[in-house]
């Protein structure tokens, strides 16, 4: 059997802050049902719920070597829905408001790095595979090489190293080496760890792991050029016979419309038309006009530039002279935030602006919606236009990252197709795909096709676990 540790900064239930989380319980839980004994561990932060806490149990302790420091380990497990989680307890590192943003992050995560490798050494598993995500996992396949491989320990374990999202890349002067993580000056060069006169945890992984993977097929493609692969690109192209793109999927006992506890009437294929209760329910309680016949667009997104802000308020006077509504929900940059709040005061019939996040209202949104709106400017995989499939919501989107991979766009004369896209990053282009969805919305048999269409699809985690389950099938036969 497989053997594999599944190495995160976040994971649900326990703790969220990103996608990340999503995908650090999901695919565990899709790979285990396909015979693979993969665990999970994390670090136990202050902001995990106190009823899990009370849940877990005490395995071991022992002392990690940061640079020139001994640090405190403990390590609790918890097996949550027949995953095994491990959590890395240490006060000093973990036991703060928020995960990310701390002063002394590159020694947090250098620790977290370190620890994940001692653990190894303490508990009774010993994966054959660990597979690391995003930067703060980064220094996970440099140490291991160094520290452990060299002298004789954890000598079989491979590595796999994913990347979520690139522009995230944890970089720190270059004292770290010597300071945190015991690693000779030689590290500090262009072709190991240096990065524009720092170091880079992010680097470390892509540059030493076996295998890297990426969230989606066109991403992995697109970060091996200058304007998605955020200075990486030339080792990306450098390693892309050891890149692949993975798409996500959503956890389909999470995002079931036929049995989503939070939405006001449950639906299916069959009953599509129980959508429109949806509509006229949450319209009341945003106190929006109840009107079941008006296209309904939304958006469930952080408020920021890489989720196309700027192309919506650039046109969003243009959108709302549509006879349309138009709600959104979510966090982010102030200005965005400014901005939304006053079209919701200039247009109140017409647009609902919720500048906060709430998951059940998320749920809400998606079960009533028709059009969901994603023009990101990138998009590694995303989740929201997977979910919005899965409710019977047509997303319209820009062709980047996971978007070209999930999205196809109507075509009115083969009838292919489960929303609407557009190519360019540009307002304009946006405005007429949106206007080409609202053409087709007053066509109701041809919109019902397509919405029945998109929620037979499968979005789940299901063929990408099996995707990883073949890479680490071929790994564990690589002679490195």
């Amino acid at each position: 059997m497989l053997k594999i540790l599944y190495v995160a900064s976040e994971a649900v239930p326990f703790i969220k802050t990103g996608g990340l989380a999503d995908v650090a319980f999901a695919l565990p839980k899709a790979l285990r049902k396909l015979g693979v004994d993969i665990r999970v561990i994390i670090p136990k932060y202050k902001d995990i719920p106190e009823k899990y806490k009370r849940e877990m149990k005490f395995l071991t302790n022992f002392e990690v070597n940061v640079g020139w420091r001994r640090q405190y380990c403990g390590i609790e497990y918890l097996k949550y829905e027949g995953i095994p989680f491990y959590f890395i307890d240490n006060e000093y590192y973990f036991k703060r408001d928020g995960l990310y943003g701390h002063y002394d992050d590159g020694e947090r995560f250098a620790y977290l790095c370190r620890a994940v490798l001692e653990t190894i050494e303490n508990i009774d598993f010993m994966p054959d595979i660990i597979h690391c995500n995003d930067w703060h996992t980064g220094m996970i396949p440099v140490l291991l090489n160094e520290h452990y491989k060299k002298y004789g320990k954890l000598t079989g374990i491979k590595t796999i190293f994913t990347i979520h999202n690139l522009k995230y890349q944890g970089i720190f002067g270059p004292e770290i080496l010597g300071d945190l993580l015991s690693l000779g000056m030689e590290y500090y060069n262009p072709q190991a760890l240096e990065f524009y006169g720092g170091v880079s945890f992010m680097k470390g992984g892509i540059k030493y792991s076996n295998i890297i993977t990426t969230v989606s097929k066109t991403y992995a493609q697109e970060i091996q050029h200058p304007f998605f692969g955020e200075r990486l690109d030339g080792l990306l192209r450098w390693r892309k016979n050891d890149l692949y793109g993975i798409v996500n999927g959503i956890d389909y006992d999470i995002y079931n419309p036929s049995k989503d506890k939070y939405i006001f009437e449950k639906y299916d294929y069959d009953s599509i038309e129980k959508k429109e209760i949806n509509k006229l329910k949450l319209q009341e309680s945003l106190n929006l006009p109840k009107r079941k016949d008006v296209p309904l667009i939304s958006m469930v997104s952080r408020l920021v530039n890489m989720k196309g802000l700027d192309l919506v308020l650039h046109v969003l006077d243009e959108i709302l002279s549509e006879d349309v509504q138009m709600i959104i929900l979510g966090t982010g940059k102030p200005e965005y935030e400014w901005k939304l709040k006053e079209f919701a005061y200039k247009y109140p019939n017409k647009f609902s602006a919720n500048i906060f996040f709430n998951e059940e209202l998320a749920h809400k949104i998606y079960a009533a919606s028709d059009i969901f709106l994603m023009p990101s400017l990138f998009e590694p995989c995303g989740l929201g236009q997977l979910i919005a499939l899965r409710y019977g919501v047509l997303p319209v989107v820009r062709e980047t990252g996971g978007l070209n991979d999930t999205v196809n766009s109507f075509n009115e004369y083969t009838g292919e197709g489960n929303g609407f896209s557009f190519t360019n990053y540009n307002a304009h282009d946006m405005l007429y795909t949106i206007r080409r969805a609202l053409n087709f919305y007053k066509n109701k048999n041809t919109w019902k096709k397509i919405v029945k269409r998109a929620m037979i699809e499968d979005y789940s985690w299901n063929n990408s676990a099996k995707e990883y389950k073949k890479l680490y099938e071929k790994l564990t036969t690589y002679k490195m």
